[in-house]
């Protein structure tokens, strides 16, 4: 299975999921996406290194995100976005912590509307990405999704672009024509 399709097959069945999971409109059923994980309920931010270079990931090493639709340290990510994109978020009172290399002058938070609090890093609220398999994954470079972009941060806090431009070949047809005998 390429990565195109098992992209598309992954966020297939989490519209599925996250229709199926649909409240009643009693306050009951519905589902919420799974939480980050967590160190003493504050979520660690560290840095590994990849392909796209040095970026952020959770304390474990799942990537993280942002999303260029957050044009504040508030998200617009919720609902089928939070089960594609689930936010990093720190339980109760604890505060994020930051790894090696992270500026934890650049860490805070933001109040979701669920409620729950979003770790954000140089004001942008932080996901992770569900079609990301395993740790060190950055399948979710570069995709269009939910209205906008998505892209992994350098410890400055800024996007990296770099794969955007390879998914976007990958992903646009040739234009030119191919020569064929017609299949006869």
């Amino acid at each position: 299975m390429t990565a195109r399709t098992a992209v598309f097959a992954v966020t297939a069945l989490l519209g599925v999921t996250a229709l199926g999971g649909c409240s009643d409109g009693d306050g009951e059923g519905g589902s919420s996406p799974s939480p980050s994980p967590t160190a003493k309920n504050g979520a660690t931010v560290q840095l590994r290194s990849t392909d796209l270079g040095k970026i952020l990931v959770d304390g474990s090493g799942r990537t993280i995100y942002l999303f260029e639709a957050d044009k504040s340290s508030k998200s617009t990510c919720d609902g089928g976005c939070a089960q594609a994109w689930p936010p990093v978020v720190v339980k109760g009172k604890a505060e994020p912590k930051a790894g090696a290399g992270v500026k934890s002058g650049l860490l805070g938070t933001s109040k979701r509307d669920d409620g729950e609090r979003q770790v954000t890093y140089q004001g942008h609220p932080l996901y992770l990405y569900a079609g990301d398999d395993k740790p060190g994954d950055t399948n979710g470079q570069a995709l269009d999704q939910f209205g906008a972009e998505w892209f992994v941060l350098a410890p400055s806090g800024k996007k990296i672009t770099k794969g955007e431009q390879e998914k976007k070949r990958k992903e646009k047809p040739s234009e030119k024509p191919k020569n064929t005998d017609g299949g006869y």
